[in-house]
């Protein structure tokens, strides 16, 4: 892949960040969570035997692969998931299987042709 792609690819950059976000359990379990309603970080932090800041930097993976979104109300950081992110990363993961999918394909019909 480019790192210059339309705005509907992920660049390289991108893709590493995503894919090292989804790399931890507690992360994919925010972004589950995130997808299902907008919670306060705090919210978060109290389903986890964790620290309240390590649940911060989870977070933090997350907005920096664009996967979720932060806002502030009143004193309270609300976080949601990015679902143009989520897309756009589903998106990748079906190239992904195309061209799997196209590669054993081949594989299958070479196997068939073959006379033994």
């Amino acid at each position: 892949m480019n790192a210059a792609t339309p705005t509907t690819e992920l660049t390289d950059e991108q893709t590493d960040r995503v894919f090292h976000a989804l790399a931890a359990a507690t992360r994919r379990d925010i972004l589950r969570r995130t997808i299902e309603r907008e919670q306060s970080v705090s919210a978060l932090a109290a389903d986890y035997d964790m620290s309240f800041a390590a649940v911060q930097k989870h977070v933090a993976v997350l907005e920096a692969a664009e996967l979720v979104v932060k806002r502030a109300e009143g004193r309270e950081r609300l976080v949601r998931a990015d679902p143009a992110m989520i897309a756009r990363a589903r998106a990748l993961l079906a190239r992904y299987e195309s061209l799997w999918r196209a590669r054993i394909d081949r594989l299958d019909a070479l196997l068939a042709d073959d006379p033994d």
